[in-house]
């Protein structure tokens, strides 16, 4: 849904709200217009924010897309859609996408304000992401892991048997990234302390970025420049 411009104006004055749509899963869940982008937010955290959800687009930048054959690409935990959208503006990246999204509530904004702007065919389905890998027979070429409850990650996305079970469905060529806060001390100790006793040792090349109050891990240190 496209705003009119002086509201698209005035956003980069001042945050503009649009639209709440509070569930059981995310109780504090809105759109609002800022710098002329749709944010997605919840009372601790930004779900989505277009082109400038920077943890991504600054990690995508990092990646040697040459060196890289990919077609089809899982996105759990869909928001507004920033993962196809910086792909699509900012890379030229016309995928595939399977995306996983837990609360329907989400899923109406990003029908809503999302995808008439996503050009890349996507299918939208609404399940659990822990639930999804665990039986999905399907392999990928990227997968893209930015799974919260507000701004907490579940349990259940950072156990080893998840780690294992998405190498599984992940091309043996594939990229894997993985989102994890790093603003407070306490998640950047979390963020440390999930890398070395899960993440590299289920993915032994792995590596990660520490992006703006984020780590992106990656399965491969060799996709990286």
């Amino acid at each position: 849904m496209r705003q009119p411009l002086w509201k698209r104006l005035l956003s980069y004055l001042t945050e503009i709200h649009i639209e709440s749509a509070p569930s059981e899963i995310n109780p504090h869940l809105y759109v609002s217009l800022k710098r002329g982008r749709y944010q997605l937010c919840t009372a601790n955290a930004i779900y989505s924010y277009e082109d400038l959800y920077d943890n991504f687009s600054t990690a995508f930048e990092h990646m040697k897309w040459e060196e890289l054959d990919i077609q089809r690409v899982l996105i759990l935990g869909f928001g507004l859609g920033s993962i196809p959208l910086i792909l699509e503006q900012q890379f030229q990246k016309k995928y595939h996408y399977t995306a996983i999204e837990i609360d329907e509530n989400v899923l109406y904004l990003a029908n809503k304000y999302a995808l008439p702007a996503i050009h890349s065919p996507i299918e939208l389905i609404c399940a659990d992401a822990a639930a999804f890998v665990a039986q999905c027979q399907e392999q990928f070429d990227m997968i893209a892991v930015d799974v919260f409850l507000d701004d907490t990650i579940p349990d259940t996305i950072q156990q080893s048997d998840f780690l294992r079970q998405l190498r599984s469905i992940l091309n043996p060529n594939g990229v894997l990234l993985y989102n994890r806060l790093a603003v407070t001390r306490e998640d950047i100790e979390g963020a440390h302390e999930f890398y070395d006793r899960y993440f590299s040792r289920v993915f032994e090349s792995g590596t990660f970025l520490e992006v703006k109050g984020n780590w992106m891990l990656f399965n491969r240190s060799d996709v990286l420049k």
